[in-house]
This record gives C-alpha cells, sequence and structure tokens, in this order.
C-alpha cells in the first residue's frame, strides 16, 4: 500500500472519482430515459444531486479503510501541533 503520507490526498481524490462515477451512471441512465429527466435547465442540478446522493453512502462504505488512514493521519499530526504548543507554552513559563 502507499505512503500514509497522502492518505488525505488518496482519500479525496477516491471520494471525488466515486462522485463522478456516479455522475456517469445518473447521467447515463437519464439519456436513456431510465430515470426522469427535471424540468428545463434544473436538468444538471437534479443530476448532480442524484450523484451525490448515491456517492455518499458508498463512499462510507467502499472508502471505510482510506478514511481510517487519513484519519489516523489527521490524529498524528493534530497530537504533534498540541506537543508543540506544549513545550512553547513551558518554554514561556520558565522564561518568566
Amino acid at each position: 500500500m502507499s505512503s500514509p503520507k497522502f492518505a488525505t490526498l488518496r482519500y479525496t481524490a477516491l471520494r471525488i472519482g466515486l462522485f463522478v462515477a456516479c455522475f456517469a451512471v445518473v447521467w447515463g441512465l437519464a439519456y436513456v430515459h431510465v430515470i426522469p429527466l427535471a424540468v428545463g435547465a434544473s436538468n444538471t442540478v437534479w443530476l448532480l444531486l442524484l450523484a451525490i446522493v448515491i456517492s455518499a453512502p458508498l463512499s462510507f462504505v467502499l472508502l471505510r479503510k482510506q478514511r481510517d488512514a487519513m484519519s489516523e493521519q489527521i490524529v498524528a499530526k493534530v497530537d504533534r501541533q498540541r506537543e508543540r504548543i506544549a513545550a512553547n507554552a513551558s518554554q514561556e513559563d520558565g522564561l518568566q
């Protein structure tokens, strides 16, 4: 597997890719009239909203490992920031 350093970027790219795939499927189904088209110019908005509604639960299930890796990466960064803040605060306390 690739480096955990890029976990957030990988998850975001996969999430966008899943949305694009869902949009393509929804657009294809609308094109062949399997699902209804919206009225007038709202067709694109309707297809985008439908793709969002479909891709959200799919990403929750399909991208679990990537989401967990991203969460670990974020937690590690937050912990390092907290340690730096605590170290700086202790240095300031020692100077006073």
